[in-house]
């Protein structure tokens, strides 16, 4: 989900490079914090990090927790939706109906990823669902040809053994939950949700007008109706989950699916890709962290190295390359230009 930035990167400073101090006005601190691309996305990823917590701490269903996400941030979509709508006109019928099979996918990965939670816990069901980074360059390959670098066929290997030992494969005592069923989980969500991205952000989305918040919107339709259908068939949909859950899902709904979203997306547009995609890895590091001091879970030494081997891995799959031929030639042109400030001839 993206948003438009009011801002740009900042006004420049006055003569002598210092601003005057000012009294902080009401959205004061908002109008800097959208001005810092950064500080917005490391706020979306913390508001994303605490999800799993939250869908732990509603002890609720998979399902029940996936449809209430996506039910409750609607309400807050629909009227930036519309009025995207009335300024954009409506979002051409393919487009549409592409938006609408990536929230099916959406739903699944929202299902997929709650069942894994009780299994992992909440810290490594979020580190394992981030190997989405690895599944979308490998749809590309087979959708459309794009031919993989030899680095990132060496990368995924360490990532997927990192999942292993993060999931407990190295573990000879017995588990609270069931790894094997939680690691298989969670890939399967990172499966959905790589479909999910490679759909919304396609090739297609690139024409035309840039709509931000009707895809999402039409998304987050079909991603609330598919745990409905499955929570209604397996008959484990709770529609009454009562206050305390209700309070949790509400909180969830407003950052992970909402807020987090919105200031991520606000962010990554003005980030170099390298840079975005490093601190956006803030989000498994800090679900990990609050697992830890809010929910008492623990990890222990071969699951803590898993974690850091898949964060890494993800690191460095995301992280841009810099051409090898630029630095020579950067160099170069410096060494030209030293010899030419002591009149030497190259």
């Amino acid at each position: 989900m993206t948003a438009d930035p009011s801002t740009a990167a900042g006004a420049p400073l006055p003569r002598g490079g210092t601003r005057a101090a000012t009294p902080a006005a009401p959205g004061g601190v908002a109008r800097r914090l959208s001005r810092s691309p950064r500080l917005l996305a490391v706020a979306g990823a913390a508001c994303i990090s605490v999800s799993a917590m939250l869908v732990r701490l509603s002890a609720t269903s998979p399902e029940t927790a996936a449809f209430f996400r996506c039910a409750l941030a609607l309400p807050l979509l629909l009227p930036l939706a519309l009025r995207e709508r009335r300024r954009l006109g409506p979002r051409p019928a393919r487009h549409a109906g592409t938006d609408l099979l990536a929230g099916v996918l959406l739903g699944a990965d929202l299902v997929l990823w709650g069942a894994s939670i009780p299994e992992l816990g909440a810290g490594i069901a979020t580190v394992i669902v981030n190997v989405q980074v690895a599944i979308v360059p490998l749809l590309a390959l087979l959708l459309f040809g794009e031919r993989l670098s030899r680095r990132f066929a060496l990368t995924v290997p360490v990532m997927l053994a990192g999942v292993a030992l993060a999931g407990g494969v190295a573990e000879t005592r017995g588990a609270a939950g069931d790894p094997v069923r939680g690691v298989l989980a969670g890939l399967g969500a990172g499966v959905a949700y790589a479909g999910y991205l490679f759909l919304l952000r396609g090739r297609g989305a690139a024409t035309g007008p840039r709509y931000r918040f009707l895809p999402v919107t039409l998304a987050t339709v079909t991603a609330g109706a598919l745990p409905l259908l499955v929570g209604l068939v397996r008959q484990d949909l709770d529609l009454t989950p009562g206050w305390p859950a209700f309070g949790w899902l509400a909180t969830l709904a407003v950052t992970g699916q909402f807020l987090g979203w919105l200031l991520i997306g606000a962010a990554l547009p003005r980030l170099p890709a390298k840079e975005g995609g490093s601190i956006l890895l803030v989000q498994p590091v800090l679900a990990v962290l609050l697992g830890m001091a809010l929910l008492g879970e623990r990890l222990s030494g071969w699951q803590a190295a898993g974690c850091v081997i898949v964060v890494l891995a993800v690191w460095d799959t995301t992280r841009a390359r810099q051409p090898a031929a630029e630095p020579a030639a950067r160099t170069r042109a410096r060494a030209r230009a030293w010899a030419r400030a002591r009149g030497v001839r190259r």
